[in-house]
């Protein structure tokens, strides 16, 4: 596939809708690889990946519901906490990427955080290139300071992206796209 043509044809697939296989180890070697290539001014690298496989998805999936439970008390349902315990189980493989920017650095804070928005977003290209597809979420965990903790991260750093990867259960749709015309425009010096 020419690259154009892998960009153009990217789309993210709902993680509930994905299966195995995901990727072995020397693809999932070349996703994150592919996944680091990004602008980064200054060196900084200001953002770190963590790879969760079955066993570290169950126990993350325990944390969710655990956490879960101590946000909504006796609100929590048991078919709730079973769907939060599966939460991270949704795919074959799933990144857990991470920001610790540097307030102090010269490198302004909105290039750290593009930084690491370009590194989902090269995962995901190159998840597609391999023939797999993948889905870049947060949701409520993403900003739980608990769950933070529990994945070893200091309270500044930031979960900018869970990215799910596996296989289609079904072939993905097209989805409307926004119309050039209406998110382009030329600009000239008046």
């Amino acid at each position: 596939m020419e690259a154009i043509d892998l960009l153009l044809t990217r789309r993210s697939v709902v993680a509930k809708d994905m299966v195995g296989p995901g990727p072995d180890a020397a693809e999932l070697d070349k996703i994150l690889t592919a996944g680091i290539r990004v602008p980064d001014h200054g060196k900084i690298g200001p953002w770190r990946i963590q790879v969760l496989h079955e066993d570290g998805q169950k126990a993350l999936g325990e944390i969710f519901a655990a956490r879960f439970a101590e946000i909504w008390g006796e609100d929590a349902t048991e078919n709730m906490l079973a769907f939060e315990r599966a939460r991270p189980s949704r795919a074959p493989v799933l990144l857990v990427v991470t920001a610790n920017l540097h307030p102090e650095h010269k490198v302004p804070l909105i290039e750290q955080q593009m930084s690491g928005g370009a590194v989902c977003m090269n995962l995901l290209n190159a998840a597609h290139a391999l023939g797999y597809v993948a889905q870049w979420l947060t949701e409520w965990p993403a900003f739980d300071e608990g769950v933070k903790k529990a994945l070893g991260h200091a309270p500044e750093t930031e979960i900018i992206g869970f990215i799910y990867i596996g296989s289609a259960a079904t072939p993905p749709q097209e989805r409307p796209r926004p119309d050039l015309a209406t998110v382009v425009s030329e600009w000239t010096r008046a």
